[in-house]
């Protein structure tokens, strides 16, 4: 099979596709030296074709296909779709609607967190999938016909699976589970790379509202760096030194050049200037506008009741077939154990109905955990 090179051709594929309700989709890209992800191939099938596009084509206008992905009428099929939508997101400004991603109903049926897509595949079809062009090269050209074919076989798998998962889906009454995970992977709020939130993703040591300060200004001029010189984000400056940079708030050259986390000599750069006027924005900040910053504040006894929720979400997990990271993360349940009222997925929704519920519950001594035949069992407290 060839791929298609031409905008006539994709034109021409995408209205075939459009006239089916669902279409699986993958992409194949580029993005450890940029900061925007390079398109390089797309691969779509429905029930009666699969096809291969070639991104990098001369000439090649995508349009039809990204007028595909915001057709409501056909549903788009993914799995760990959230780098090929944000893929759509930048290059055409739209986020691709009805989307399905099967490793998120997968980890709701309880196939296991984050599980890959070869493993899924050998789970629900018996194949094993030729995992040898994973990391290829997909910017050169030509395409080999080993590397069409693993394209290929990416969405012809994927039909069987999402079959197989949407049934399962609705005989356990879970479809709106997963619909309600949709309207979050398809929230442009998910692929907004601002500036002003960048610190948001920065794992880092600050704390204090002064180092909260400096963190968000240098983590903001390291994202329009990044953005401007297309370059990843660790290419401008590594995450530990902007945690070091907002805890040591550094004022002078002197200061700066201090600082074992940054590159010898890194000062003299025109970059240094730059982080020191980001320092001075920071702590001209006023604290008081500053995000409120959520951690455990259950005193004393905080670990603790993080590690018997840790027990109740393992056990709630495997009593309901339920990947426990799709429930709650460690966050989520830190955040729990300190506040009652916490902004978590875990205490909203269909997770709340699961295991939010309980998880108050035992916080405040309602239920207690006990073991019954080798197994870990609630016990509703008077």
């Amino acid at each position: 099979m060839e791929p298609i090179t031409t905008t006539d051709s994709l034109a021409q594929a995408c209205a075939r596709l459009a006239k089916h309700p669902c279409v699986t989709i993958d992409t194949e890209f580029l993005r450890e030296s940029t900061y925007y992800p390079i398109l390089c191939v797309m691969q779509m099938a429905s029930p009666d074709e699969a096809l291969v596009v070639d991104a990098l084509a001369p000439d090649i206008d995508l349009a039809p296909f990204f007028a595909l992905m915001a057709d409501e009428r056909v549903l788009k099929v993914f799995h760990a779709g959230r780098q090929d939508i944000e893929i759509v997101w930048h290059r055409a400004g739209l986020i691709p609607h009805p989307v399905f991603d099967t490793q998120i109903a997968a980890m709701v049926l309880g196939h296991g967190d984050s599980i890959s897509y070869e493993q899924l595949v050998q789970r629900i079809t018996g194949d094993y999938l030729d995992k040898s062009h994973r990391f290829t090269d997909w910017s050169r050209r030509p395409l080999s016909k080993a590397q069409i074919t693993y394209a290929i076989s990416d969405v012809t798998h994927l039909r069987d699976i999402y079959l197989a998962l949407s049934a399962d889906l609705a005989k356990r009454g879970r479809i709106e589970w997963v619909n309600e995970e949709m309207e979050i992977l398809t929230s442009p709020d998910t692929y907004r790379a601002e500036p002003e939130r960048a610190w948001q993703r920065v794992r880092t040591r600050a704390r204090k509202p002064k180092e909260l300060a400096v963190l968000m200004e240098v983590a903001a001029w390291r994202e329009r760096e990044a953005q401007s010189r297309d370059v990843p984000r660790g290419r401008v400056l590594k995450d530990d030194a902007l945690g070091d940079i907002a805890v040591q708030a550094p004022t002078s050259m002197e200061k700066l050049a201090a600082l074992r986390s940054l590159p010898r000599g890194f000062e003299r750069s025109k970059w240094g200037e730059a982080i020191l006027q980001a320092v001075e924005r920071g702590l001209a900040r006023d604290l008081k506008s500053l995000p409120r910053i959520e951690r455990s504040r259950a005193a004393v006894n905080g670990a603790a009741i993080v590690e018997l929720l840790k027990v109740l979400l393992r056990m709630t997990a495997e009593r309901h077939a339920v990947a426990a990271k799709v429930i709650a993360t460690v966050e989520d349940l830190e955040r729990i154990a300190a506040d009652d009222e916490a902004d978590v997925a875990a205490l909203k929704g269909w997770r709340r109905e699961l295991f939010g519920e309980k998880a108050l519950a035992l916080k405040h001594g309602r239920l207690a955990l006990a073991i019954e035949n080798g197994r870990v069992v609630p016990v509703e407290r008077g």
